[in-house]
C-alpha cells in the first residue's frame, strides 16, 4: 500500500507501500499450546513479512528506485524493516496475540512517487513482487509438507493427534502466505492489487489511473471494504488451495 510521507530531498518525496496481514484465530486454548503456536506464528509473520518487503525493494531497485535500498530492505534481515514498523512488526503482532489469541500486524517499505508516476508499469511490478513472494513461500511449504509427510518424516502424533513441530511451521506457512498473498492483491487502495492492476493499462491511463488515486484519499475506505470481502472470500481461498494442493495430506 502506497502514502505520502516525509521529504527525501528538495526535489523528491518519499511514499511507502505497505503490507497488512490478517489474523488467524487458534483452536486449542491450553497455555502450552497458546505459547507454542504464538511462537510458530509470530516466527512465520516476522519472515512472510520481511519477504515481502525485500521483494517490493529489490524490484524497485532493479526497476531504477532506489528509496528502500537506501533505508536497507533488500534483505531478508528482519532487524531494517523493524526499525521502520517497530509498532507493525512487533508491538501489534505480539499485544493482539496476548489480547485476542489471534494476531495482526504490517510492514512497509518507502518508495519514490515521483519515479512512481514517471514508470508506472516498473511500480506496478513492485507492488506484485511482494504478493509473488508469499505465492513462492507458500508453494515452498506445500512443497516441504507433501515431502515431509510422504517420507514420514513429519506428521502427528497417533496418541494426541497432535502435528509435529514441522507439520505446524509448514502449515502455518501456507495459510499466513496465502493469505497474505491474496489480501494484497485486492484491487483496492492502498493494497498492492490497486498498483498491479496497472500492468494491464497502457502508459497513460496508467499514469491518469494514478494522479486519480493519489490525488483522492481512498485508503480507510478501501481498506475496510476490502477487509470485509476478504472475510467472506477467503474460508473459499483457502479451501480451494488446500484441497488442490494438499489433497490427502491435509
Amino acid at each position: 500500500m502506497a502514502e505520502h510521507g516525509l521529504p527525501r530531498n528538495a526535489h523528491n518525496l518519499q511514499s511507502t507501500r505497505r503490507t497488512t496481514t490478517l489474523d488467524f484465530s487458534i483452536m486449542d486454548s491450553s497455555s502450552e499450546a497458546l505459547l507454542a503456536f504464538g511462537f510458530i506464528w509470530y516466527v512465520v509473520f516476522l519472515f512472510s513479512t520481511t519477504c515481502h518487503e525485500a521483494a517490493h525493494a529489490l524490484v524497485a531497485k532493479l526497476g531504477g528506485d532506489d528509496t528502500a535500498a537506501e533505508s536497507g530492505q533488500v534483505t531478508l534481515n528482519p532487524i531494517p524493516h523493524i526499525r521502520r514498523e517497530p509498532i507493525g512488526m512487533v508491538v501489534v503482532p505480539l499485544l493482539s496475540y496476548a489480547l485476542t489469541r489471534s494476531m495482526i500486524g504490517w510492514a512497509s517499505a518507502p518508495f519514490d512517487p515521483l519515479w512512481e508516476r514517471r514508470h508506472p508499469k516498473r511500480s506496478a511490478w513492485m507492488a506484485l513482487a511482494g504478493p509473488a513472494a508469499n505465492f513462492t513461500l507458500m508453494l515452498l511449504a506445500v512443497a516441504g509438507l507433501r515431502i515431509g509427510l510422504y517420507e514420514n518424516w513429519i506428521g502427528f502424533n497417533p496418541a494426541t493427534g497432535q502435528a509435529d513441530f514441522v507439520t505446524q511451521l509448514l502449515w502455518t506457512f501456507f495459510r499466513l502466505n496465502l493469505l497474505l498473498g491474496t489480501f494484497n492483491l485486492l484491487p483496492a487502495p492502498p493494497l498492492d492489487g490497486s498498483t498491479v492492476i496497472m500492468l494491464f493499462m497502457s502508459e497513460k491511463t496508467a499514469q491518469k489511473y494514478l494522479d486519480w488515486l493519489r490525488e483522492n484519499s481512498f485508503a480507510m475506505v478501501g481498506l475496510l471494504l476490502a477487509l470485509l470481502l476478504f472475510r467472506r472470500i477467503y474460508p473459499y481461498v483457502l479451501a480451494f488451495a488446500t484441497e488442490h494442493l494438499l489433497k490427502g495430506y491435509a
